[in-house]
């Protein structure tokens, strides 16, 4: 079993203690208010935004900044230049939690991707009731049929969906579903190896007005160049920020990149 298949093991678990408050979550989604808006947030004409992480730990990496206080975190990336955030809610393979997110949503004013493993409609209301601008839906661990009801419902409830992609038959189905925000993971989730190259080589498969996010192995500024001058939107970024003694002082390293517009072939 690969490292993947063993999160969405667990998480399969998690899913059925939470369906069983699947009633409560709807009642609460009545009383929430509208979310912030992700997708506008990674759309600027003239440069690459940063999405920025909170993450403590991760199976590839392992521990990455354990004792991070998210707050802090989140608003030191948001002075810094961050377009928006992803937080980590996993708890048992990541470190973070929902908690996480709620406390960040209460001081800062960037919209917030939950970066997690959703695999069930009850995890998306249980997103947009935490405070929730945007979810990930993971290509290789859902059906068609689920990536195209699970994005209509996270937009139905105003939130993004971030959908993501590691391979040309991913890019291809996410683009079949409906995807307006494609992510492609640099990272292969069943091995954790990373290479920029799976962007570069993708991206002329992705048509220009659908928003184009590059996600994991971004270390430096020339790395957000690079992917600028190929037409990525934004860039996610994790670890290379949370190892750093000052994570704002990497934002604004890696902020400021310009980017050209794509075309498809």
């Amino acid at each position: 079993m690969n490292i993947l298949e063993k999160i969405i093991e667990t998480k399969s678990l998690e899913v059925d203690n939470l369906k069983r408050h699947f009633k409560k979550l709807l009642l609460e989604s009545e009383k929430v208010s509208p979310p912030r808006d992700f997708l506008r947030s990674l759309m600027s004409d003239d440069l690459v935004g940063v999405i920025a992480e909170v993450k403590r730990r991760s199976p590839g990496a392992g521990a990455i900044r354990p004792k991070l206080n998210p707050v802090s975190l989140a608003t030191d990336y948001e002075s810094s230049g961050a377009v928006a955030l992803s937080i980590l809610t996993d708890t048992k393979y990541f470190g973070g939690s929902l908690k996480d997110l709620r406390e960040v949503r209460d001081f800062v004013g960037l919209p917030i991707l939950r970066k997690d493993f959703i695999i069930d409609e009850s995890q998306i209301y249980e997103s947009f009731v935490s405070g929730a601008d945007a979810i990930l839906l993971i290509i290789s661990v859902l059906d068609d049929e689920q990536l195209r009801d699970y994005r209509e419902m996270a937009e139905g409830l105003g939130m993004a969906a971030l959908i993501e992609a590691h391979d040309l038959s991913e890019v291809e189905r996410g683009l079949s579903v409906g995807a307006s925000l494609l992510g492609i993971n640099n990272r292969n989730l069943k091995t954790f190896d990373t290479n920029l190259k799976t962007t570069i080589d993708l991206i002329r498969e992705i048509p220009p007005e659908v928003v184009l996010v590059s996600e994991s192995g971004v270390h430096s500024k020339e790395d957000v160049s690079m992917l600028g001058e190929a037409g990525v939107d934004a860039v996610l970024v994790g670890e290379s920020l949370l190892r750093k003694d000052d994570p704002g002082e990497g934002v604004r390293n890696l902020s400021g990149q310009d980017k050209r517009g794509r075309s498809v072939g």
